[in-house]
């Protein structure tokens, strides 16, 4: 008898430290390192939920999903409407993590997250490799995906992998990513906008927007050609092929001043 007492209290040990909550176990998924574990506490606080169930299929067993309690409610359900529970769980989950991440532990946990850069860089040279944020164009579910939002140039762009393209903005909302910064802005932390722009050029002559359609345009177009030519040093026949400002060639070639 004691040793049937030991052989369970040692598997039920085991079982303890195999045990992986439904967060947890979400949250870990590839493809999902943007979210963070939401805590059941905030869960459980109904407030925390307001307006949620018109806006989720199967909501009250969506959230026993969440919550861990499925073996009490699911039972009874098909399996086609246990993967539709399942779907309604993620999108839950989803919609309550956009309205903890604006909360102070919230806020704290995704600020880690972001000065560790789990969420990347800026993919734009002149940033410097800036951290990024996930940010949603929209509030509102399957309006639009994440978008990553770099404080420095202040624009957003797709995140490079394929698994977090397809997640939902609403996920991390429009608020969540500029409320993070202006806190960090207030701890003193600055994000200098870069002044440092890319040039494009053409033989190391810049290019300047065209005024198309004006006299003006051409004469300077031609005088763009007349510079190549000269810095190519182009024959005298040659040349004379781009000497129309109607042709394909020279209609196709920009302003350009030095």
């Amino acid at each position: 008898m004691d040793e049937l007492s030991v052989d369970i209290g040692a598997y039920d040990i085991e079982a303890d430290e195999e045990y992986s909550s439904w967060i947890t176990w979400f949250c870990e998924l590839k493809g999902n390192e943007f979210f963070c574990v939401v805590d059941r506490e905030f869960i459980t606080d109904e407030f925390n939920l307001t307006g949620l169930a018109t806006m989720v299929s199967f909501y009250h067993y969506a959230l026993d999903i969440i919550l861990d309690m499925e073996m009490l409610s699911n039972t009874e359900l098909a399996e086609e409407q246990r993967r539709l529970v399942e779907s309604s769980a993620e999108t839950l989950y989803g919609l309550i993590h956009a309205r903890f991440i604006t909360t102070n532990k919230g806020l704290k946990l995704m600020e880690e997250k972001f000065i560790q850069r789990e969420f990347g860089v800026c993919p734009r040279v002149f940033c410097g490799g800036q951290q990024v944020l996930p940010v949603g164009q929209s509030d509102i579910v399957r309006e639009s995906s994440v978008k990553l939002f770099c404080p420095k140039c202040q624009d957003i762009y797709y995140p490079r992998s394929s698994r977090h393209k397809t997640l939902d903005g609403a996920f991390w909302g429009t608020t969540f990513a500029h409320l993070l910064l202006m806190n960090m802005r207030e701890n003193g932390l600055e994000f200098t906008k870069p002044t440092q722009k890319y040039i494009p050029r053409i033989y190391g002559f810049r290019i300047r927007k065209p005024e198309s359609g004006t006299d003006e345009s051409r004469e300077d177009r031609q005088q763009a050609v007349e510079k190549i030519a000269e810095h190519l040093s182009i024959s005298t026949g040659a040349a004379c092929e781009f000497q129309s400002p109607d042709t394909a060639v020279l209609s196709s070639i920009p302003n350009v001043s030095k």
